[in-house]
């Protein structure tokens, strides 16, 4: 490319006046294209930096530095083990509803006495309070009319037997006596069920039978052995049959239940281990096993009720606490990750494919929940793929950096 200076000088010098005087404002115009080719050909595609992909680290291309750091990273296969997904779920400590007692008044009274203390051990049978019932009272004279007009209508049968044998009365004036004495023996015997269900023992009724005493006190006694956990009355207080007075429970073997997610049922099976948490007692770890499974799904919560059974001999376990239970899904075989390749990041997870000993890709992947240090793959990875197995936080710390991020 020949020089434009010389060619515009030699032609400012000859030409005429027009382009001597135009002739700078040219020059200088020429020279700078001539400058702009010039260094439009010595530039060559080839220099510019190539694109950097945000996925990748590569360890041979970050220099000594990053070398000697001699991260030792450790690239493993994703392999195929069985896989027990834990379920966690919220429950609570309860009474072993086979060894309590909710216990109330068989009879409507006033409070004249109270033995049972909340926390006091009783046995089968031991009093806890005293009511004093008219309704008692009137039951027990109504029985003891029953009984005398029994006791009528009873020898009144007899004398007719003895008469229609001698002749002297017809057969249905016999047949009437005996009808009579059915009947009053069947009211007899409904007014002693009466009584029965007002609280009265076959002996306290015989006792009423033979010494006609009307006693108006009934006795409100512990059905079940146990500790009496609780206590719901006062001292002249008026209760009714509907109302729980006292609850007593043998507090030896306590219930953990829960309420399992509906989505979550089908990981339930009975004989399942399980751990149970109690935060109250510091977060002690209990171990258990599943009893029992609901058989319905509730149409309010959707949930299905979940138990198990722990003995508590030194009753440290009080009904009402909170407990966490988790239970032991079933077994079954599943691509894993271990826990230490995971990267959450923006509310997905991530793991470093292994291209090259020095070369790893961000990748995205679905994983369930962990279990014992390991994660299911839902979607992402095949097994045997290969990943780095540990420094998964390190690794995605220097892609950050390479991209400006860290």
């Amino acid at each position: 490319m020949s020089n434009p200076l010389d060619s515009f000088k030699s032609a400012w010098q000859r030409g005429p006046r027009w382009v001597r005087y135009g002739a700078p404002i040219a020059l200088l115009a020429a020279a700078g294209l001539w400058f702009y080719l010039s260094g439009q050909s010595g530039r060559h595609p080839e220099a510019s930096a190539p694109a950097l992909d945000p996925d990748v680290v590569d360890l041979s291309a970050m220099g000594s530095e990053a070398l000697a750091r001699d991260w030792k990273i450790q690239v493993v296969p994703v392999t195929v083990s069985p896989y027990s997904e834990t379920l966690r779920v919220t429950g609570k400590v309860d009474f072993d509803e086979q060894h309590v007692s909710r216990i109330g008044a068989n009879v409507t009274g006033r409070v004249t006495d109270i033995v049972a203390v909340p926390g006091q051990t009783v046995k089968r049978g031991e009093l806890l309070a005293r009511i004093n019932s008219a309704e008692l009272g009137q039951s027990q004279l109504a029985y003891l009319k029953a009984r005398a007009a029994e006791e009528l209508a009873r020898n009144a049968y007899e004398r007719a037997q003895l008469l229609y044998k001698e002749d002297v009365i017809a057969k249905a004036e016999l047949q009437r006596r005996q009808s009579e004495a059915a009947t009053a023996r069947a009211e007899r015997r409904a007014m002693s069920e009466q009584l029965q269900v007002l609280g009265m023992t076959t002996a306290q009724i015989e006792t009423l039978g033979a010494d006609g005493k009307v006693n108006t006190l009934s006795s409100v006694v512990a059905s079940v052995p146990g500790v009496v956990v609780e206590r719901r009355i006062v001292q002249g207080q008026v209760v009714q049959p509907a109302e729980v007075l006292f609850t007593v429970a043998d507090l030896s073997e306590v219930w953990v239940t829960a309420l399992v997610p509906e989505r979550d049922a089908g990981l339930l099976a009975l004989g399942q281990s399980m751990q149970i948490e109690i935060p109250a007692l510091r977060d002690a770890h209990l171990e258990g096993k599943l009893i029992y499974v609901g058989e319905m799904v509730s149409a309010d919560s959707r949930t299905v009720p979940a138990r198990t059974s722990i003995p508590n001999p030194e009753r440290q376990l009080k009904p009402g606490m909170l407990a966490t239970m988790l239970i032991a899904g079933k077994t079954v075989d599943t691509p894993v990750v271990p826990a230490s390749a995971v990267v959450h990041e923006e509310n997905a997870d991530y793991v470093f494919v292994s291209e090259s000993p020095t070369r790893f890709r961000l990748t995205p992947v679905r994983l369930g929940p962990e279990s014992g240090g390991v994660l299911p793959v839902l979607s992402g990875l095949k097994a045997g793929t290969p990943i780095a197995a540990d420094q998964a936080f390190h690794l995605n710390n220097e892609r950050k950096k390479r991209l400006g991020g860290g």
